[in-house]
């Protein structure tokens, strides 16, 4: 007669989890990563837009997976630094007339824009400032000044406006954050001065591009003739 009592086999214990979980970064990492980038800013690797985006981005970081994507590209700290940038220009003038620069070379001191009756643009996206400021010591009588900035700075305005007008159009910046920053003294005399971001910069353009590209992108285009960008 069999044994009525059947031998069970051993339950088998749970397999541990192999997968790791994201490691969440401190506030002492992200500071080091914003270190790195400011280091990597006065070597002359990144531009001021470069700069001001990967340290919002370092900010926002939430794994260390988050911070080694901003910093991938960069040596290592210590390694030799590349040769800097060629200094701007520093004066900018447009005396019944136009002055459209983008600044592209090293901005070390302040920079000077004056407009009578006359425009000024100045670009500062892609210019290497290695201190993460910049300091701009604008006039305008009877014309107009535009300053256009990465996202992300903060934009520092003093000054006055007789008959006229003094204007800052950009995101604001989160409390807390150490980003760069761009100071603007202002004199306006019937006259227009106006900072902008990215963001406000030609957003009508920016956004039919940004569909272009996304319908490209799924497969939406017909053949390889330029887009709204292009």
């Amino acid at each position: 007669m069999a044994d009525s009592t059947s031998q069970q086999s051993p339950r088998q214990a749970p397999r541990p989890d192999t997968a790791e979980a994201p490691t969440r970064v401190s506030d002492a990492e992200r500071e080091a990563a914003v270190e790195r980038l400011r280091v990597a800013s006065v070597e002359g690797r990144l531009t001021f837009a470069e700069l001001t985006e990967r340290t919002e981005k370092a900010y926002l970081a939430v794994t260390r997976a988050d911070l080694e994507g901003i910093t991938a590209d960069l040596p290592a700290m210590g390694a030799p630094g590349a040769d800097p940038a060629l200094p701007a220009p520093r004066r900018f003038h447009a005396v019944m007339g136009d002055c459209d620069e983008r600044i592209s070379g090293r901005i070390s001191d302040a920079l000077e824009a004056h407009a009578v009756m006359g425009d000024v643009v100045l670009d500062l996206r892609q210019a290497q400032v290695p201190t993460g400021e910049v300091e701009v010591c604008v006039t305008a009588v009877m014309g107009d000044v535009r300053i256009i900035v990465p996202d992300g700075v903060r934009v520092e305005l003093t000054g006055y406006a007789v008959m006229g007008d003094r204007r800052v159009a950009v995101r604001e910046v989160p409390p807390g954050m150490r980003v760069p920053v761009v100071r603007v003294r202002a004199k306006a005399v019937m006259g227009d001065i106006k900072i902008v971001d990215d963001e406000h910069h030609a957003p009508v353009r920016r956004a039919l591009a940004s569909w272009w590209r996304q319908r490209r992108s799924r497969g939406g285009g017909h053949g390889p003739g330029p887009g709204p960008d292009g």
